[in-house]
């Protein structure tokens, strides 16, 4: 199920306007649809020609499903693999000044109604996960779900995940991790936040070494590029900056490598919405942190829910 390059392109930049992310000061002040979708092919484009071959998507994600599914049918390539979610609906409509861009809900019908698109990225799709499971929705206690998801498994050959949010990602993954269906694990795979930052799911490395491991939040939504929004990470910014030069690279490649020393057999997310970063991100590819530099970024990590409780003051822009 693993791709060749270990790098994989998540495709929620490329599907709508805005994102979570630490605010932008060279924002568009009109949205075309046509040149968003021009530009997000453009972005496709160049991440197969560099050799990835993984990509991530999500009804929540605004075009991005219907993009890639299109895109999926000029390439015609098996070896392209797919993963995707259901769970949260995009109801922004491209609106920049939207106060809700994205609506949650963990039904038996929505993942029917979001299957009935998904399944169009079949035969790529590999990988159907639960857009954040958490406890309070009840998703993992909810027996009609679960037993719809294994017949999804069995029919169409998939692996069966969920993408983790928040300060609880390892209660959320414990209990995950114990599910059956018919006398057999349910998920088989799971895609979490690791960065720097938060190093929260590190505490069950072991146990992610057998599942595919998918890493979002890479670049902890653009807080670990070096900016001035966070004197307290002055710094781990002045270190990033040191290896970047060792090794020729950008910083976001340096957190990038972070990821991928931990969790060699993990796809590890680019979020890039242009061909410039997705560039740079890719440079990650290029060199391996020697043990103590790893060590040393670890030493920068902060407490799960100090990591979250910043998260949550990045805005939609």
């Amino acid at each position: 199920m693993k791709s060749t390059n270990q790098i994989g392109l998540g495709t929620a930049a490329i599907g709508r306007p805005q994102y979570i992310n630490i605010k932008q000061t060279d924002m568009e002040v009109s949205f075309s649809a046509d040149k968003f979708i021009e530009k997000g092919n453009q972005v496709l484009d160049e991440a197969y020609n560099r050799g990835v071959r993984f990509f991530d998507t999500s009804p929540g994600y605004g075009l991005a499903e219907e993009l890639l599914a299109s895109w999926l049918q000029k390439k015609n390539d098996p070896k392209i693999v797919v993963s995707t979610k259901w769970g949260y609906t995009y109801v922004a409509n491209f609106d920049p000044n939207a106060k809700v861009h994205e609506v949650k809900e963990h039904s038996l019908e929505k993942l029917n109604q979001q299957w009935a698109f998904s399944k169009t990225l079949l035969p790529n799709l590999k990988i159907y996960q639960i857009h954040s499971a958490t406890l309070d929705t009840g998703v993992l206690d909810n027996q009609a779900i679960l037993n719809r998801l294994h017949q999804l498994k069995k029919e169409h050959s998939l692996l069966i995940g969920l993408t983790t949010t928040g300060s609880n990602q390892l209660e959320v993954l414990q209990k995950a991790m114990e599910i059956a269906v018919d006398g057999e694990a349910l998920f088989g795979s799971y895609q979490s936040t690791f960065n720097i930052l938060d190093t929260s799911i590190l505490k069950i490395k072991d146990q992610l070494q057998q599942p595919q491991l998918i890493i979002k939040e890479a670049l902890a939504n653009g807080r670990l590029i070096p900016n001035g929004h966070y004197p307290r990470y002055e710094n781990l910014y002045a270190f990033l900056m040191v290896l970047a030069k060792k090794y020729n690279v950008g910083t976001d490649a340096i957190s990038m490598r972070f990821c991928m020393d931990y969790f060699p057999n993990a796809q590890v997310l680019s979020g890039a919405n242009n061909k410039a970063h997705l560039q740079a991100n890719l440079r990650a590819n290029d060199f391996k942190l020697t043990t103590e530099e790893i060590d040393q970024l670890y030493q920068h990590s902060i407490a799960a829910t100090d990591y979250w409780n910043e998260r949550k003051k990045l805005e939609w822009n």
